[in-house]
């Protein structure tokens, strides 16, 4: 008998096709984030790429600026246009020039947090939808496996009700359960595999977020907050 997964879908029962279109639909929104992060993490890497080398040549903060903007996707550009709209507030408050030190270290805490805070953000924003791949890879097989018991429970069913343990008989209903197992690891495994991949991506883009943003805020101490008075 040739091995037709259709046929068999088409004619199990309601419970095994209710548990087939369930992982189906786990499949096909496992893999839609799989390519979205795949695009997503290869502009973030580019576009963090062309901000940073941008940032390190400009002259002054305006003009980084103006190259954060062109850079959407990048965690470190983000960081840098919360961090230099906090600066503006700042600036807003007392002049740089004319503060004494104390309100200048006062100052450094506000934006601190408003870069930390963006730091929390960027993350949330690469990491979305990446706790779905590991849910997928930890429940489906179990799902799978629901099913497939299911099918072997409705085998001795018709087992009972024919009087007959012939394979002809069993054969159909133990092909659907082990068919229902199959597909729950066809949907666990990517799903995990690509779960490590990304987020092993995010810890690198997080480590190098947190790099910049620890050298920008250096860089803001010592020229903002270590300036000293006019007279």
């Amino acid at each position: 008998m040739e091995l037709n997964v259709i046929t068999m879908f088409l004619s199990a029962g309601l419970t095994v096709k209710g548990v087939m279109l369930l992982l189906l639909a786990f499949s096909l929104y496992s893999w839609f984030i799989i390519f979205q992060k795949h695009f997503l993490f290869r502009r973030v890497r580019q576009e963090s790429e062309t901000f940073l080398e941008s940032f390190w040549k400009c002259r002054d903060l305006a003009e980084a600026h103006k190259a954060a903007k062109e850079a959407d996707t990048s965690p470190e550009a983000m960081i840098f246009k919360t961090a230099y709209h906090e600066l503006q507030k700042l600036g807003k408050g007392h002049h740089a020039a004319d503060a004494t030190l104390d309100q200048r270290l006062a100052g450094m805490e506000p934006l601190k947090r408003a870069v930390n805070k963006a730091e929390r953000q960027e993350l949330a924003r690469l990491g979305h939808a990446l706790p779905f791949l590991a849910t997928t890879g930890s429940a489906t097989p179990f799902i799978g496996l629901f099913g497939t018991v299911w099918g072997i429970m409705t085998s001795f069913h018709e087992i009972g009700l024919r009087g007959s343990a012939s394979l002809a008989v069993v054969a159909p209903g133990v092909s659907e359960a082990l068919v229902v197992t199959a597909a729950g690891l066809a949907v666990a495994i990517p799903a995990v595999i690509f779960y490590n991949h990304y987020a092993n991506r995010l810890a690198e883009v997080e480590s190098r977020m947190h790099g910049f943003a620890t050298d920008f805020l250096n860089l803001i101490e010592r020229d903002f907050i270590t300036r000293q008075p006019s007279a």
